[in-house]
């Protein structure tokens, strides 16, 4: 009698689909996924519906209305583990610079029908609303961080992804750093590790794609900055970004706010 293969399930929230896509875009190791699990649920790949319970869901998107709040506890509930993807999923995304103004101002100068719109007051992360057995974070998220992931789960071991900042990955490929050799302001050494140092490559600084790493100095970082010639507005827009809901982004763009 053959196993059953473990159900996977991938889910959507508040959220552009980038990180369903870096699913797809694994190709080779998506093979090798799609041979050891099947996929009960995954609109961006298949029609297919299969009823849960799931042994694994990915759920992308932060929550932003009250239909999203009631629909993650039925996805929890039926889910044997939970793992969110994504700066929306682990911080809020992009979308959580709703929650340092009013969002009824927003609604109010965008849409022509305000009264059609149903929303709550903050974009939330997945870890707000019900329990998550792990985050993976990222704008998007490393597929190759997501491939270890799944096979973490479904071998019953513990996820192996580096809680490191930025700066080592700079140093890992010989990339000379930004900040000290050009003046240039880097979030590198508060980021978490993921992105294969792209940006400082380039002779840019880091944004922050994939949020804060353990334990992260950012008061150090922007003293720093301030003697680089960065602004108090220049600090505070600089944590607002992808990940500006994040704890210590968060608490550090409050500081230098206005």
């Amino acid at each position: 009698m053959a196993l059953r293969k473990p159900k996977l399930a991938v889910w959507k929230f508040s959220s552009c689909d980038g990180c369903q896509l870096s699913l797809l875009d694994c190709e080779d190791e998506l093979l090798a996924v799609a041979d050891a699990v099947e996929i009960a649920n995954f609109p961006e790949a298949s029609r297919a519906v299969v009823k849960g319970p799931y042994d694994l869901s990915l759920v992308e998107g932060s929550i932003t209305t009250p239909h999203d709040a009631e629909r993650i506890h039925g996805i929890r509930r039926t889910s044997k583990f939970l793992v969110t993807i994504g700066a929306c999923a682990t911080a809020g995304g992009i979308q959580a610079l709703r929650n340092f103004k009013d969002v009824k101002e927003f609604i109010s100068i965008v849409y022509a029908r305000p009264d059609y719109i149903e929303t709550l007051k903050k974009s939330t992360p997945i870890t707000d609303h019900v329990f998550v057995d792990f985050e993976l974070r990222g704008c998007p998220i490393n597929k190759y961080q997501l491939v270890e992931v799944l096979s973490a789960f479904l071998n019953g071991r513990k996820p192996n992804t580096p809680p490191h900042s930025v700066c080592v990955e700079c140093k890992q490929r010989g990339t000379v750093c930004v900040m000290v050799a050009h003046g240039t302001p880097c979030l590198g050494p508060v980021t978490q590790v993921g992105c294969g140092a792209l940006c400082p490559a380039y002779a840019r600084g880091c944004y922050g794609c994939f949020g804060p790493k353990e334990t992260p100095n950012t008061a150090s970082l922007s003293a720093w900055w301030s003697g680089l010639g960065a602004s108090e507005r220049d600090l505070m827009r600089a944590f607002r970004g992808f990940n500006a809901y994040a704890e210590p982004f968060r608490r550090e763009s409050e500081a230098h706010e206005k």
